[in-house]
């Protein structure tokens, strides 16, 4: 499309001509500045006008208005958006929306553009990472005004500190719950080297379970999401010594993967071998037998997280100490 064929974007000087009223006017009514008196007439056939033309302030405007950006940018590593991951984008962009911000989100997933170019672009107000990333990155951000860099389950690279949110809980809560009837548990990692820091974190939960309970080392296997590689982890663990009864799933992804394997031996779950997942998807109620799994507070983890940006962005001391996770088992036929 050429520059002449191009639609011109409408502006606050168009709306103002077609109202009839000042460009002032047309800032005070979609501001709703209430040291102004604007009479209702006016105000009506502002927004009027502003409907029909399709008008929307830039956001670079609204900035300058406001001192600061409305945008929070949400950099997601490269890991599969799937049933729980896109809940957390959903229940954050509501959380955001509550304090009158804006949740931009940006995967790393390969061939993407760079981070920098993305931020430097939006100028955003704060940066929320998933995953942790370079220090070096880090400051060029607080060195270009973004106020607030957060990551949650990690921290910048060379900054030693305990993640916002840790992973240990889950694979702790998974393994007191099969503690009580198996004296032998593996640990079934997936198949996705991306996943690999939160599935270490998961994995640490288990062993430090493990140790206080006085049970052997968990046996972790990469299983892979194919009938013939999860076959080969449940035959695996079937013959360690002492056998593996009870599986800690990264997922219930995974989970579902171990499923396949032992129903492919002919094996009988929870007899045989029982399996957790975690996350509490749709999917997991629908395994057979349905999947016992650790479930995460969404909600309650997405308005803490938008909390503490929120007070950092209003001068507060940035909060460091990890959220305390609401996590339930989910108790069904698998374990």
């Amino acid at each position: 499309m050429s520059e002449a064929s191009r639609p011109r974007r409408v502006t606050g000087a168009d709306v103002a001509r077609e109202a009839g009223v000042s460009r002032a006017t047309v800032s005070y009514v979609l501001n709703d500045t209430a040291s102004q008196k604007i009479s209702e007439t006016t105000r009506l056939r502002v927004l009027e006008v502003v409907a029909r033309l399709g008008y929307a302030p830039s956001a670079s405007a609204r900035s300058l208005r406001k001192g600061r950006s409305d945008i929070v940018l949400g950099l997601l590593p490269d890991w599969p958006i799937e049933h729980v991951l896109g809940r957390l984008v959903q229940r954050l962009t509501s959380a955001f929306a509550e304090h009158g911000l804006t949740f931009l989100v940006y995967s790393a997933a390969q061939p993407a553009r760079p981070v920098r170019e993305i931020w430097k672009a939006l100028t955003p107000a704060a940066v929320l990472a998933l995953d942790e990333f370079p220090e070096s990155e880090s400051d060029a951000m607080r060195s270009a005004g973004i106020d607030v860099v957060m990551a949650v389950h990690g921290s910048p690279h060379g900054r030693s500190r305990p993640p916002l949110v840790s992973e240990e809980p889950i694979g702790a809560a998974q393994a007191r719950h099969l503690a009580a009837a198996h004296r032998r548990l593996g640990y079934a990692c997936p198949d996705l080297p991306g996943l690999g820091a939160l599935a270490r974190s998961r994995l640490d939960g288990v062993r430090k379970v493990c140790a206080e309970l006085g049970l052997p080392e968990p046996d972790a296997r990469v299983v892979p999401f194919a009938p013939e590689g999860a076959m080969e982890a449940v035959r695996a663990w079937r013959s360690a010594t002492p056998p593996v009864t009870g599986i800690c799933a990264f997922n219930d992804a995974v989970a579902l993967s171990v499923l396949v394997g032992l129903r492919s031996l002919d094996l009988r779950v929870p007899d045989d071998m029982a399996v957790i997942g975690v996350d509490g998807t749709p999917a997991a109620a629908l395994a057979q037998p349905p999947l016992t799994t650790v479930v995460r507070d969404t909600d309650a983890l997405a308005r803490e997280l938008a909390r503490r940006v929120v007070v950092a962005l209003d001068g507060g001391r940035i909060p460091v100490d990890p959220l305390r996770d609401a996590l339930w088992v989910l108790v069904r036929a698998s374990a």
